[in-house]
């Protein structure tokens, strides 16, 4: 068990090192919100998912971890789209090397052709 609980914890630690990578290295906000979405969700999950192997299902910990779970994966992606959105209707371009459309009237350029 303390294997499988070391495994779990080393999953979240990479997975949320790689996230805090992309934060810092991605080009544009729009890349920048997507690593971070992945960050807290699939960092934290995992970690969830240690604290109830280590201290049992039966626990009051297990319930905690399992509705703090839920709202992360119901809240995390609802907040990056918000906050995408909120971003899209401010005109904040996109990184020039980004596919897809480039307005931010929401058509493609290419299709206006």
């Amino acid at each position: 068990m303390t294997i499988a609980v070391a495994i779990l914890l080393a999953i979240g630690v990479v997975t949320s090192l790689s996230g805090a990578v992309g934060i810092l290295r991605l080009p544009d906000v729009y890349s920048r919100v997507q690593a971070s979405t992945k960050n807290v969700t699939m960092g934290a999950l995992p970690v969830l998912i240690a604290l109830v192997v280590a201290k049992g299902v039966n626990s009051t910990y297990a319930a905690r971890a399992l509705i703090v779970a839920v709202l992360l994966l119901i809240v995390s992606p609802a907040a990056s789209h918000a906050l995408m959105r909120a971003v899209w209707k401010l005109g904040v371009p996109q990184w020039r090397g980004a596919v897809g459309p480039r307005s931010n009237t929401g058509e493609n350029p290419e299709e206006r052709q």
